[in-house]
C-alpha cells in the first residue's frame, strides 16, 4: 500500500470566479479527486469497493484551511496522505500547493459504511 500520493491539476475557467480565483467550493472536487485516485492506485476503484465488498466511504469531517488563492491556469498538485487508520474510519492529511507553495490544507475523516445500509462498517481486511 502506499499511504502518499501527489495528483496534478489545472484551474480551468470554469473553476474561477469573475475575478480569476479559484472558487472555494472547487478545492473540495480537487481534494475528492485526488483521493478518488489514490484509492485508485491501490487497485480499489469505488465501484469494485462497493460491488465486490459491499462498503462505500462518505466524507464524515472536513476541517479546511485556505491560505492563498489559485487562479486561472494555475497547475496544482494535490498531495494526499494518511494520517490516521481506524476500525471503520480513515483520517487523510491533504495539501494543494502551486511551484511548491502551499495554498491550501485540509484534514478528511473518511467513514466506511455498508454500501447497502450506510451504516458504520469496520474497513475490509487488506485494504489499507
Amino acid at each position: 500500500m502506499t499511504t502518499e500520493c501527489c495528483w496534478p491539476i489545472r484551474v480551468y475557467y470554469e473553476d474561477t470566479d469573475a475575478s480569476g480565483v479559484a472558487y472555494h467550493a472547487n478545492y473540495l472536487r480537487w481534494l475528492e479527486r485526488a483521493r478518488t485516485e489514490w484509492l485508485r492506485g491501490q487497485g480499489y476503484g469505488q465501484e469494485r469497493l462497493r460491488l465486490e465488498l459491499g462498503v462505500a466511504f462518505t466524507v464524515s469531517t472536513l476541517e479546511i484551511d485556505y491560505r492563498k488563492p489559485a487562479r486561472l491556469d494555475d497547475e496544482l498538485e494535490v498531495l494526499t496522505r494518511i494520517a490516521e487508520l481506524r476500525r471503520a474510519s480513515l483520517i487523510f492529511e491533504q495539501s494543494l500547493s502551486r511551484a511548491g507553495e502551499t495554498l491550501t490544507t485540509a484534514r478528511v475523516r473518511i467513514a466506511c459504511v455498508d454500501a447497502a445500509t450506510f451504516r458504520p462498517k469496520a474497513l475490509p481486511p487488506g485494504l489499507f
